[in-house]
């Protein structure tokens, strides 16, 4: 579910018992739009994560480490220079509005006492995190900035006082009675669904709380508001009720809706509207979206960071596909090339019977048994010894060009390969080091320019990123490439001659390396790490995957091949169906 105004409510509840008097110790910007504060309360210390990202925004205390910029951007320092040492005061909710107000004691560039408000608006697209000075309410900064080119309505620059987002209209739902709930649904204009109504009137409510309201009340969630009975109508209030005493009671079960295969939903309340799924109880709430939301928001920065290079990637391969297609028709028309030398052959044999200014002619196929006659077109401008040379030439043209195109063939199918095994590394890469590694070996390969990196930023020193490193049943250690520059660095300089390498047959995915130190792995070690190079590979999502497997002293780099490219012999093959669970059992983190 987003973000609504009873998660926020139940957030607030939890930050309350957590972080309410701790003090900012360090703030991090991992990423343009989501800081961290490193907060220190009665000896132990606490991460609050805040995101204002259009896709995924978020507040929750986090578990997870988060690589920081080599440089902060510019909001970053300036939360540094007001926040950080300070103390939180106050922590609180207008309403059930989706805001969250941290106010902070802090100590000014005179050493006076001051306070601040770090205000967090959790708002789909709307998302901002802003600095205001709690006594003037004056913005000092945001994490966006609004312009009023970009809204008629809000702005939001430095040196403007801070207002609340426009609620449009919609009624306080901690302060609503039976007498106005109903009122107010007699008076509904025009014909909404159910939930749609309760959305629409109250803030704070999501369409899934607005569904589960409905579904306590034994109300279809899609019924025309304006044709439910009075009975009706007070069962809707009652639930909705309920519902509302709960929030003021601060009455919490944190859960998680599951499948089995993915997550579906999360809710600081029971959400019996999903009773046929799984669900995950917690005490926190901020586990519990830390859980939902890491890999959707982990996809969605990979995505957002790794835009323009999928962007060129996916421009070479339709230039590919084109320039393949265009060759194979050319490789087809190469083909003909001994018709030409036949029609040749046959005006050479009947140079007597033919003569300057035929269009075309009816000769038999000197080299055909049964007397096949050939209709043969010829240039009425030249002699027939000419028109028989012409024919010699275009034979002798396509039988060279026959070569080149087979040649260039490879060359592309072997691009296509290459550019399709970069698509695969991207969707492996986790962070902005692995991302650089793969932007740099495209400016290296010629794909994209080079940007002048900034001279303090040391990029070109950085220490190479790490493989995934996994751990077999029988305690193998298993090491698997997420680009081509870990891939060629497994393969061509950590492995060993004798530990085994594997590959997915014919299909773009990661190097595999099964560590053997001298002893004999069994079929079940073969079989996980041939899952492992199936799992990360194109094949990810198929059945019975092929995968190549090799000592790796048979497997050799051609000289001038692409990175990533190797070639072997002595193999056998192993067919896979992936398996995620075993994947994620076996794994151990990055490192070598």
């Amino acid at each position: 579910m987003p973000f609504d105004g009873i998660t926020v409510n139940s957030l607030v509840e939890e930050f309350e018992q957590t972080i309410l008097g701790g003090r900012i110790e360090k703030i991090h910007q991992p990423e343009k739009d989501e800081i961290i504060l490193n907060i220190r309360k009665n000896k132990t210390n606490y991460k609050l994560l805040i995101s204002a990202n259009s896709t995924y925004p978020k507040i929750h205390l986090s578990q997870n480490q988060k690589p920081n910029p080599q440089n902060a951007p510019a909001f970053c320092m300036l939360l540094r220079k007001h926040l950080a040492g300070s103390r939180i005061i106050d922590i609180k909710q207008p309403s059930l509005e989706r805001i969250i107000e941290i106010t902070l004691s802090c100590i000014d560039e005179m050493g006076y006492n001051v306070e601040r408000t770090l205000i967090i608006e959790i708002m789909g697209r709307y998302s901002n995190i802003i600095l205001i000075d709690s006594g003037t309410t004056v913005i000092i900064d945001s994490i966006k900035k609004v312009s009023s080119n970009m809204s008629s309505i809000r702005i939001i620059m430095p040196g403007l006082k801070y207002i609340y987002p426009p609620s449009g209209n919609k009624k306080d739902p901690l302060s609503v009675d039976q007498e106005k709930f109903l009122s107010s649904l007699q008076s509904v204009p025009r014909s909404i669904k159910a939930y749609k109504y309760l959305v629409n009137e109250f803030f704070g409510i999501s369409p899934i709380v607005a569904q589960e309201i409905c579904f306590r009340a034994g109300i279809e969630a899609d019924i025309d508001i304006k044709g439910i009975n009075v009975n009706e109508a007070k069962n809707l209030y009652n639930q909705f009720s309920l519902l509302i005493e709960m929030v003021q009671k601060k009455i919490y079960t944190p859960n998680m809706v599951s499948d089995n295969q993915k997550k579906i939903d999360f809710s600081p309340i029971e959400l019996t509207i999903y009773k046929e799924y799984q669900f995950i109880k917690k005490s926190s709430i901020s586990d519990i979206i830390e859980e939902f939301y890491f890999e959707k928001d982990l996809q969605n920065r990979i995505k957002q960071k790794t835009s323009d290079l999928s962007k060129v990637l996916k421009t070479r391969l339709e230039r590919c596909e084109k320039k393949l297609n265009i060759l194979e028709n050319e490789l087809a028309e190469a083909k003909n090339s001994d018709y030409y030398k036949l029609c040749a052959d046959i005006i050479m044999a009947n140079l007597y019977n033919l003569h300057k200014g035929q269009q075309k002619v009816m000769l038999q196929n000197i080299y055909s048994s049964d007397e096949e006659m050939m209709e043969i077109a010829l240039d009425p401008t030249l002699t027939p010894s000419d028109n028989a040379q012409k024919y010699y030439k275009q034979y002798n043209k396509l039988k060279a060009a026959k070569k080149i195109i087979k040649e260039q063939i490879e060359q592309v199918l072997d691009e296509i390969v290459y550019l399709e095994s970069i698509q695969d590394s991207l969707g492996k890469s986790l962070n902005e080091h692995e991302i650089n590694e793969i932007r740099q070996e495209l400016v290296q390969e010629g794909y994209i320019k080079s940007k002048k990196e900034n001279k303090k930023g040391l990029k070109a020193s950085q220490k190479p990123s790490k493989p995934m490193h996994f751990i077999s049943s029988s305690g193998f250690d298993i090491y698997v490439g997420k680009n081509n520059t870990q891939n060629d660095y497994l393969t061509l300089k950590f492995a060993a001659s004798n530990d085994l390498w594997f590959h997915t047959k014919d299909i773009p995915g990661s190097h595999v390396i099964l560590r053997t130190g001298g002893r004999v792995p069994d079929e079940i070690d073969l079989i996980e790490a041939a899952n492992l190079a199936a799992y990360f590979s194109k094949g990810k999502l198929s059945s019975n995957v092929p995968v190549d497997y090799t000592q790796k002293k048979n497997v050799k780099k051609p000289s001038g091949a692409k990175p990533g490219r190797v070639i072997y012999e002595r193999y056998k093959t192993i067919y896979i169906t992936p398996n995620e669970e075993l994947v994620n059992n076996m794994y151990k983190g990055s490192g070598i």
